[in-house]
């Protein structure tokens, strides 16, 4: 199981500020452990349980092969979100949500490959027969594409589920996930609605630090599942034996 962060560590990282009391969401107070001079306090207790879930989650999702889209376009969460998902090898979306890359994956898909081919086509060296002024504009035009897709680049069908810091600022992107039956882990401080994910980790998503620790968390759930694959696989083979021709031994002994 993906160890999990101690009540010391939250604590000092402040997960456990909530937002002022009249901002709060009904449908939060499960998770809030009282009221300090107007500020909501969330319940670490849960907040620990919530983050063991969700990882345990996340790193069966990485042991089947699966992707896991990581989501933090607001300033805080940009470079934590960036560099954690590059570290687990999975995609991401810091820049803005892209309309449509869950509820019209083709489309986006389309946009995805188009914006691959032109990165290799420049990393081969393809543009040397345009003149100068060509390649210029080529160049602007990649880098443009490159800001909002090439962290998505990797992806060449719909995420299997996603991660997201914090589920008011992308709400667009947990509607588009809801409508198509994604599964969501995300943060969720008190002035939002934990029901609107699967998989909610009540916690201060404001703070860089809890943001740093909560996200550092689902990424390493994702190595320990991705490190556990060829375990998985070995077993596997060992229950579901094949011959040369890839059939199971039993099914060529009938």
């Amino acid at each position: 199981m993906p160890q999990s962060l101690t009540l010391e560590e939250m604590l000092a990282a402040g997960m456990h500020f909530g937002h002022r009391s009249e901002r709060w969401h009904p449908k939060s107070k499960p998770y809030i452990f009282g009221e300090r001079q107007g500020i909501h306090v969330i319940n670490l207790e849960a907040t620990q349980e919530k983050l063991a879930e969700a990882c345990e989650f996340v790193k069966k999702l990485a042991m089947e092969g699966k992707s896991l889209l990581f989501i933090g376009t607001k300033q805080q969460a940009q470079e934590i979100v960036k560099s954690e998902a590059t570290r687990c090898g999975m995609p991401y979306n810091v820049e803005g949500w892209l309309g449509g890359t869950i509820s019209n994956f083709d489309e986006i898909g389309k946009l995805l490959e188009r914006y691959r081919k032109m990165r290799a086509d420049r990393e081969a060296g393809a543009w040397e027969k345009y003149t100068k002024k060509e390649r210029s504009v080529l160049e602007t035009d990649y880098q443009k594409k490159r800001v909002v897709l090439e962290g998505l680049s990797t992806l060449k069908k719909m995420p299997d589920a996603m991660f997201i810091v914090d589920i008011r600022t992308e709400k667009t992107a947990v509607t588009e996930a809801n409508v198509r039956g994604i599964s969501t882990v995300a943060i969720t401080d008190t002035n939002v609605n934990p029901e609107m994910v699967t998989h909610p980790i009540p916690a201060n998503d404001d703070a860089v630090k809890s943001i740093a620790l909560i996200t550092q968390c689902i990424a390493d759930a994702v190595l320990e599942g991705k490190a556990a694959r060829p375990v998985v696989a070995a077993v596997e083979e060992k229950a579901h034996p094949t011959n040369n021709n890839d059939r199971p031994l039993v099914a060529a002994q009938q």
